[in-house]
């Protein structure tokens, strides 16, 4: 396909249509002092290839990685062991390179591909159908409140105060758009989940309550008395999974009486990344399937009645609907879907199941440990992976001074939670499969240092 360039004229009809004189007047939203008026101060304004590879990776070489030090990092985005076979598979041509399967005839591996997906989350969440995936947790958490709107015909969601404070933020960010009504609980170092907190606050306007589980400081709610609570005044539950391997351990939320589920899907056969791109994971009660966001891929037979995969429901804004859709999400993580359904097909129940164990294993050996460290108090006694520390000082410092040694010692709620002072002495922190006794007797020996 050739790129065929505007000229002066296009861009000029192209402006007066939308009523702006230049294409300066399309960034007016954006603050000036965050706006461009020149080149950048001390970047070059050209340099040859091997300079630009040279001082990139020299600025690289100063990261301290998940992959060079004892880390113990989590809070939504976690280090697990992702097999060789999976970046082998997923890198396929027939799968690196596809993209919607708007034309099922040729596109029946993709379209597979995604309805095993949508089978193997289904099977995870405990809920009757999943979609073919969306962004990331945080977006999709926002459409299940959308969601939540349509089936209850409110606009008043309640978000404990265990929800990821990013996620949260995104929810408050898109209802500025909607005007819906987000309700978010205060936050407490506190040893249990503010389950009596959610129940208290869900009344009749109230469209659905979002629950995370396990919680951002790694406490379980109980979901079945929360769910029992919304559904007596008409509300939904929204039960949001950051860690899906602790599935193969605590009961799925769908069994708990959750009617949306949703996640980010990074910890199964996604890497770090430095931050993404990363997996949006959707499951609902099939009675909601026609107000569900994204795609749904179904099997159906041929004219020789052969077994084939189509898209069907998808009722997205490019689609029939239009302004009529459900979301104006218009495209699924794919590949990362892929890679998410490989690496559980390899995991299979039995192995997901053991793979949750020795992360809780490794949890309980790593608490066990900081907790004699001298000023160290654990907050939870229940978690899966990652639980919270109570620490004699400001656990930002700590993260700082415990990174100078070489060591990524969790996430400081003081980042997460930088309002809430009351907090800022917890650390949460993690341990998968890919932590090593010598990790967390390194990681022990270097916060006894700190807090000497």
């Amino acid at each position: 396909m050739r790129y065929l360039p505007l000229t002066p004229a296009d861009r000029a009809e192209m402006l007066g249509v939308i009523g702006a004189d230049t294409v300066d007047d399309l960034f007016v939203d954006v603050p000036a002092e965050a706006r461009l008026s020149g080149p950048i101060e001390g970047l070059p304004a050209h340099a040859s290839e091997m300079a630009v590879e040279r001082h990139m990776s020299a600025l690289a070489a100063k990261n301290l990685s998940a992959g060079t030090a004892p880390f113990f990092i989590g809070a939504g985005a976690y280090r697990h062991h992702v097999p060789a076979s999976v970046d082998h598979l997923i890198q396929r041509g027939e799968f690196l390179t596809a993209y919607t399967p708007y034309q099922p005839e040729i596109a029946q591996g993709t379209l597979q591909v995604l309805f095993e997906f949508q089978t193997q989350v289904a099977r995870l969440f405990g809920t009757d159908i999943a979609n073919a995936s969306m962004y990331d947790g945080s977006t999709a958490c926002w459409e299940a409140i959308l969601m939540a709107a349509r089936v209850t015909r409110k606009d008043r969601a309640v978000l404990s105060s265990g929800l990821h404070p990013h996620y949260a933020e995104v929810v408050r960010t898109m209802a500025k758009f909607t005007e819906d009504d987000i309700v978010s609980l205060k936050p407490e170092l506190v040893a249990e989940a503010d389950d009596a907190a959610v129940i208290a606050a869900i009344d009749d306007k109230t469209s659905c309550v979002v629950v995370q589980y396990p919680d951002v400081m790694g406490r379980i709610p109980d979901l079945a008395a929360i769910a029992d609570a919304a559904h007596a005044k008409g509300a939904l539950l929204v039960a949001v999974v950051t860690e899906p391997v602790a599935l193969g351990m605590i009961e799925a939320p769908g069994a708990l009486g959750a009617d949306i589920v949703v996640g980010e899907g990074q910890s199964i056969g996604v890497g770090l990344q430095f931050g993404g791109p990363y997996l949006g994971l959707f499951g609902c009660r099939e009675k909601f399937v026609r107000q569900m966001p994204g795609r749904l891929c179904g099997q159906t037979v041929d004219a020789e009645g052969k077994r084939g995969f189509v898209l069907t429901l998808s009722t997205r804004e490019q689609h029939i609907r239009r302004e009529k859709a459900t979301s104006n999400i218009c495209t699924n993580s794919g590949l990362c879907a892929l890679a998410f359904s490989i690496h559980l097909t390899l995991l299979g129940g039995e192995g997901l199941a053991q793979l949750a164990a020795v992360n809780h294993d490794k949890a309980q050996t790593l608490i066990e440990r900081l907790a004699k460290v001298p000023g160290v108090t654990v907050l939870n006694d229940a978690y899966f992976n990652e639980a919270t520390l109570v620490l004699p000082r400001d656990a930002r410092e700590v993260v700082r001074e415990l990174a100078d040694r070489k060591v990524l010692g969790g996430v400081s709620l003081g980042r997460l939670f930088p309002e809430d002072i009351d907090l800022h002495n917890g650390l949460l922190v993690t341990a998968t499969e890919t932590v090593t006794d010598e990790d967390i007797e390194t990681f022990a020996r270097e916060l006894e240092g700190v807090l000497a």
